[in-house]
């Protein structure tokens, strides 16, 4: 008996211990990841892409705000945000403040479910299960932070198609609204974009593969997503143990091929909702992507979520 004593007490003091380290450390452990992909026609220079997503600011969240205004230390030529960014009604001015240096550089957004809508507490083994179902919280005023990013020079690209030259290098964008909503119209952005752009990139918060497969089929080099949190917890081994959303687990989070020419890139996010504030094996990330053209003989490799250059375990 003394010996099973001793089991449930060290059972019992390491599920404490791992659920203050995710909830205590992890889930404040900001997190720069970096990988090259070769997306770019060929010809064109390098290009630097600052990768956010999944803020879920509240107000009061100043330390991820100050780790996030650095990251204009980094000069990106692009910052690609892809949406919730919201998790209080009143946290525009924090998202703002945060964003801040880096909206004076060229930018684009899509929008996510809790940017229109505030988390609400769920019981944490929904997420273990597909469900249809959907629970909304109050609306949260999407609008107001719209207005305050295109005001600053950032372009929404919601079922919208945006040319613009970033570094010399011509930029094809299209987006679509959250998928993980049903609000995806992707027939609003379909067909190939025009000319000969140096870079056709996808846009889309939930990574839905129904929406991945329409822009692998217009051409879209590169589709950045977040939505997933990486997972938010994963294992050793194991990796991502859902991803919230259509996608398959391997590609939770990081670079993967879609197809034989896209690539896709999620991140894992830099918050988590209020009422389920924990990560492990996940920490909350930013991700700079520096994009080099294609080689000029494709390879035959083929490359896994796990060999992929922004992705480790």
């Amino acid at each position: 008996m003394k010996s099973w004593a001793r089991l449930a007490l060290g059972a019992t003091t390491t599920g404490a211990a791992t659920v203050a380290y995710a909830a205590g450390f992890e889930r404040r452990h900001w997190t720069l990841r970096e990988a090259t992909l070769p997306v770019l026609s060929a010809g064109a220079r390098p290009l630097r892409v600052l990768h956010v997503s999944d803020l879920h600011l509240t107000p009061h969240q100043r330390s991820k705000q100050r780790w996030v205004a650095r990251l204009a230390e980094l000069e990106p030529d692009l910052v690609v945000n892809t949406g919730d960014n919201l998790a209080h009604p009143r946290a525009v001015p924090a998202v703002i403040a945060a964003l801040g240096p880096l909206l004076e550089r060229p930018g684009l957004f899509v929008f996510g479910s809790n940017d229109y809508f505030g988390p609400t507490p769920k019981n944490p083994a929904r997420y273990l299960v597909k469900s249809s179902r959907r629970r909304h919280g109050a609306p949260l005023p999407w609008r107001d932070l719209r207005a305050a990013l295109v005001e600053r020079g950032w372009h929404d690209a919601t079922h919208a198609r945006v040319a613009l030259s970033v570094a010399g290098v011509d930029v094809a964008t299209a987006g679509v609204d959250d998928p993980h909503l049903g609000l995806d119209r992707y027939d609003r952005v379909a067909g190939r974009p025009a000319g000969d752009p140096g870079l056709r990139l996808g846009l889309t918060h939930s990574p839905e593969p129904r929406v991945l497969d329409r822009f692998a089929g217009d051409g879209y080099d590169l589709v950045l997503a977040g939505h997933t949190h990486g997972g938010q917890l994963r294992l050793p081994g194991v990796g991502a143990l859902v991803t919230n959303c259509g996608l398959d687990r391997s590609r939770a989070r990081g670079a993967s091929r879609w197809g034989s020419h896209t690539w896709l890139h999620v991140s894992a996010g830099l918050g988590t909702s209020p009422f389920a504030p924990v990560r492990f094996a996940c920490p909350p990330e930013a991700s700079l992507l520096t994009l080099v053209p294609r080689p000029s003989v494709p390879t035959t490799e083929r490359t896994t979520p796990a060999s992929a250059p922004a992705d480790v375990g």
